[in-house]
């Protein structure tokens, strides 16, 4: 009988166990000094906050958020009356309740039943003083540049700071391991860039110390953040430290971008989430990009994964749109030969592209009664003036088929330059050159090869310039 009831004991003792994990959420809350007021509950999603829940305080500064399923884990702020709202974390146990003064929240926040968001609190706290230190020292520095003794004591004392700051994020991270709160703080944690020893004898040793340490900065960018941990989507520091490599990290040149892209994707393709959010930021990121060339990443994108059948969550009409798109901006990539084009032309005669012997030659789609024209052409004609001795050759495109008004303009405004001709679009030349707008300008090298597109008119001297000195 005593075997049989030890027996039954341990059979149930996981039915009990199961019992106590609650699959819902209830915060209660009691914030002094406000009464009969909604609160709402809101949660980090990228750059972006979503409201998720409401609460309303009774007479007496006491409410509950509650639901029959648990919040997904990651970074929550309750949003108080006033535009004043505290953060807190939710993770596996969603169970607790919360208190505060309205007028001193910050100081007076205390969790009860939830040991991870006490230590939330402390760890906000000591951050936010670890900074204001770190402040009074870089204003300190920024006030005695021009005293190089002082200057070398608080250079000494900053590096200190930044040592026990990151001192403290590691004690942190490894004190509260397993956590999302230690996951949190070790995504905080910089990369820690070696300094490279450079053989002596070495040709331009400052080029590849700086070589090396780019590279180790952006492949280990990640070191410190999971990008396959689901908890992060609701927080600001995947979308953060995306952005922050994308945009400051990485060179902005699409191959180089496109090489992380792949890098990128690999790790977190497993997850379906994780990838979706990355496959979202890096497309609309690019897509609002207004950097020349960055059309060859959203190309990239749309055949890796939005075209490919991998972006599920798209509509139909988005997919239609982008293949579209996509097809617009293949044949004209910087780097790629521009398409040969063989038109009529205002002297009656044929011209070709192909034809044209200069070391630069201007692509330019424009219309004569396009406001935006108006302003570019004659700045364009003024430039072609000046330049056109020096390896330089305008193709200029009409746009419409009015051919009087197209005359007209060229005589009054004495275009010189190569005025081509094709109502019909015989060339298909919106195709091949993605003419969606006018004024749209192209320069094309020598050999006819892509070297800038969609370049501001005030841009293209300076452009050509640099290019004749780093490439020619």
């Amino acid at each position: 009988m005593r075997k049989s009831l030890v027996l039954l004991i341990i059979l149930l003792l996981p039915v009990t166990v199961f019992c106590q994990l609650k699959n819902n959420y209830e915060i209660s809350l009691t914030i002094s000094g406000l009464s009969d007021s909604s609160l709402y509950l809101a949660y980090h999603f990228g750059n972006k906050q979503y409201l998720t829940d409401t609460a309303m305080l009774d007479g007496k500064g006491r409410g509950v958020f509650e639901g029959d399923e648990k919040l997904n884990q990651g970074i929550y702020m309750v949003v108080l009356p006033g535009n004043k709202y505290f953060e807190f974390l939710a993770s596996d146990d969603q169970v607790f309740s919360i208190s505060c003064d309205y007028d001193n929240y910050y100081e007076t926040l205390k969790f009860n039943g939830s040991d991870e968001n006490t230590a939330f609190v402390d760890y906000q706290k000591k951050w936010t003083s670890l900074q204001r230190q770190a402040q009074s020292i870089s204003r300190r520095i920024q006030n005695n540049r021009q005293n190089n003794d002082s200057l070398k004591i608080l250079t000494e004392k900053q590096k200190d700071q930044e040592e026990i700051m990151k001192s403290y994020l590691r004690s942190t991270a490894e004190k509260y391991r397993g956590s999302l709160l230690a996951v949190l703080v070790n995504s905080m944690l910089p990369v820690e860039v070696p300094d490279f020893k450079i053989p002596e004898g070495t040709q331009n040793p400052d080029s590849v110390r700086w070589v090396l340490r780019y590279n180790y900065n952006k492949d280990h960018f990640f070191d410190n953040l999971d990008l396959t941990d689901e908890r992060l989507l609701r927080t600001p520091l995947l979308y953060a430290r995306l952005d922050a490599f994308f945009r400051n990290v990485v060179i902005q040149h699409p191959d180089s971008i496109n090489k992380e892209i792949d890098r990128i994707i690999k790790k977190c393709e497993d997850n379906y989430n994780i990838f979706q959010f990355v496959s979202v930021y890096l497309f609309n990121h690019f897509r609002e990009s207004e950097i020349m060339g960055h059309d060859a990443v959203i190309l990239k994108l749309a055949d890796d994964i939005y075209l490919s059948g991998k972006a599920d969550w798209i509509t139909n009409d988005f997919r239609d749109d982008l293949a579209r798109q996509a097809e617009l901006i293949r044949n004209n990539l910087i780097g790629m030969k521009a398409k040969n084009l063989v038109m009529d032309s205002y002297n009656g005669i044929f011209v070709s592209l192909y034809d044209i012997e200069k070391d630069f030659t201007i692509l330019y789609f424009w219309e004569p009664n396009c406001g935006y024209c108006k302003e570019v052409t004659p700045k364009l004609r003024d430039f072609y003036e000046q330049s056109k001795e020096k390896g330089i050759e305008v193709f200029a495109i009409c746009t419409i088929d009015d051919k009087d008004l197209w005359s007209e303009y060229i005589e009054k405004y004495e275009l010189r330059w190569i005025n081509g001709w094709d109502p019909e679009r015989l060339t298909h030349f919106d195709f091949y050159y993605n003419v969606q707008a006018t004024p749209m300008i192209y320069i094309l090298d020598r050999d006819k090869t892509i070297i800038a597109k969609k370049i501001s008119v005030d841009d293209i001297s300076s452009f050509i310039d640099n290019y004749r000195k780093y490439n020619m």
